[in-house]
């Protein structure tokens, strides 16, 4: 699943299910907007190791919110 492919509605749900921490909303909104880690890093001046530990921590709670959604 690619953040950029979720439809607004879906996207507005995670924002709030997943609890995002304010450096993983940044990064998801501009994963939303298919913006690539480099582009992300230098958005958010941050390297682009850390963007990928966000992007990690991101699909995990997506992951977590979806599982309980199963239940």
């Amino acid at each position: 699943m690619k953040i950029r492919d979720l439809t607004v509605p879906e996207l507005e749900k995670l924002r709030q299910l997943c609890n995002f921490t304010p450096d993983e909303m940044d990064c998801f909104n501009l994963k939303a907007k298919d913006k690539t880690n480099i582009q992300i890093s230098m958005e958010m001046n941050i390297s682009t190791a850390q963007v990928s530990n966000l992007t990690r921590r991101i699909s995990n709670k997506i992951k977590k919110v979806e599982k309980w959604k199963e239940c």
